[in-house]
This record gives C-alpha cells, sequence and structure tokens, in this order.
C-alpha cells in the first residue's frame, strides 16, 4: 500500500533484536555484539509486542548528552512493521492537520499543540477555526486481533476515560472535538474501544458518542524510511461484550508487560496512567 509521507526518521534506525522490557520504560537490545538499553515510550501492556528474539529498530538520540542513546521506534512480526513509540502519533497527527491531509478539518486556521481545556486536562491540540475551538486527544493502538480491528487501549487507562469525559463537556457546552486514534499498523480495518482491557474506558467512548464527541481512526504504514498515512478507517462505537475477547487476549500474554525491578512480570493487571 502507498500513501502521503507524514514522518521521515531523521537518520537510519538500527537494527537489533530485543532482549527484554524492564521496569517499564526500558527495554534491552542485541545490536551487533553490544546489548544497549532503549528508552521504552509506551506506558501500557504492549500486549504482543514484547517478544523477545524479535527484529526492532531503534532511533539514536540526536544528542550524546542524553542519559539513553536509543529509543525503541519499531518491532517487526510476522513480517509486518509495529509502531512502538506512543510518543510519535502526535507528531503524525499534526503532519495530518498542518498538511490538510484528511477531510473535516479544511476550516482550521491553526493547529496548537498541549492546550489546556476543562479544569485541569490538557488536549493534545486545539484547533483554531471559524466556528470557534476545536479540541483534538491522539490515542495510539497497536492491537491489532483476529477479527482485523484495532484495539485501545490494551491495558486500564484511567487518563484516557477522563480526556473522553472532559471532551464531551466541551461539546455539552457547544464546542467541537475529536478523538483520533492512530494505527501504527498497516493491517487494521477499523478501531475499537477495548471493553475487556479498559470497561470504563469503553463506557466513556459511548455515551461520549451520543453526546457529539466525534471519534476518528487513521491508519499508518511504518517503515525503515518513515511513516506514511495510508487513510482513514471506521471506528466502532456500537456496545458490545468484551469477554469476547478474552481468548485473543489470553493468546498474548507472554508476549506482554515488563520485567519488575522484583524479577516478575507486570502481566494483566498493568494500569496504563498515559496514552
Amino acid at each position: 500500500m502507498s500513501g502521503s509521507w507524514v514522518h521521515r526518521w531523521p537518520s537510519p534506525l538500527v537494527e537489533g533484536r530485543l532482549v527484554r522490557r524492564y521496569e517499564r520504560f526500558l527495554a534491552e537490545v542485541k545490536v551487533g555484539r553490544e546489548t544497549v538499553k532503549a528508552h521504552c515510550v509506551n506506558p501500557g501492556r504492549m500486549e504482543g509486542l514484547v517478544v523477545p528474539g524479535a527484529r526492532v529498530y531503534l532511533s539514536a538520540a540526536a544528542s550524546a548528552a542524553r542519559a539513553l542513546r536509543f529509543t525503541w521506534e519499531l518491532i517487526e512480526l510476522d513480517g509486518r512493521l509495529v509502531g512502538a513509540n506512543t510518543g510519535l502519533p502526535n507528531t503524525l497527527v499534526r503532519a495530518v492537520l498542518e498538511g490538510r491531509l484528511v477531510g473535516g478539518f479544511d476550516d482550521v486556521s491553526a493547529v496548537r499543540p498541549e492546550q489546556p481545556f476543562d479544569h485541569g486536562h490538557r488536549a493534545d491540540f486545539r484547533l483554531d477555526t471559524a466556528r470557534g475551538a476545536h479540541w483534538v486527544e491522539v490515542k495510539n493502538c497497536h492491537l491489532v486481533y483476529p477479527d482485523g480491528l484495532g484495539y485501545f487501549p490494551d491495558s486500564a487507562s484511567e487518563r484516557a476515560r477522563q480526556h473522553v469525559e472532559a471532551l464531551a463537556r466541551r461539546v455539552k457546552a457547544g464546542e467541537r472535538a475529536t478523538v483520533v486514534f492512530t494505527l501504527q499498523r498497516d493491517d487494521g480495518k477499523g478501531v475499537r474501544p477495548s471493553a475487556l482491557h479498559a470497561p470504563d474506558f469503553a463506557n466513556a467512548v459511548w455515551r461520549a458518542a451520543r453526546a457529539g464527541v466525534v471519534f476518528r481512526a487513521l491508519a499508518f504504514a511504518p517503515s525503515l524510511e518513515g511513516v506514511q498515512l495510508l487513510g482513514e478507517v471506521p471506528v466502532d462505537t456500537a456496545r458490545y461484550d468484551g469477554r469476547r475477547l478474552e481468548g485473543w487476549s489470553r493468546a498474548l500474554d507472554e508476549a506482554s508487560g515488563w520485567v519488575r525491578k522484583d524479577g516478575r512480570v507486570a502481566g494483566r493487571s498493568v494500569v496504563d496512567a498515559g496514552r
């Protein structure tokens, strides 16, 4: 598949093999004969992505003064590259918004990142439009199940629920709000809130959709050159029974979580405090 380039890696990525993910935000990667430590920019369970021995790709730090030399960007699973960095989607969505690469944002005069709103919350973007503020929240999705749908999040996320509820309040106050899910892989045909991993978040999405919050999803294709926008895929905001996902999730238990300081693996009870 081909699409529009929205991000290019500033320098070639470094290939290695994943040794382990540990203490949540760290990963050990075998690069040649050396084992290096890389920043894992992902607060969640990373369901299905923690595969020791898998080929991974790291970006090198721009500054030699940074504590960690590398950041884990991609992992190869069954020949497919999947984005592992939850900090990247904001960059991708900003490029989409500023480039007007998808419909629905044609009236935007300015894209303002990290804007406070609604009593202590901070939106990923505030769009200035002729009709007033349009609030945009970005959510990263890497998990695709055998039904072809991406599911977010892969861990309980109180922060994500609060964001959605805050956006619903802005809509009720007469403003516009959109949640943009980003699929950092090319095989998802749509996105759903995960009623298995985060039922409170899923309920918040279902309520917010009825209140007028718009939910959209963008599919991206990561590569060793950069990231391309493939296009928009639908978001399913209809209620469903999350227990139907249990078997698929259990099958990925051994490729999820991280090794804690006490040597145990953080598993299905992970609470994702971030994106």
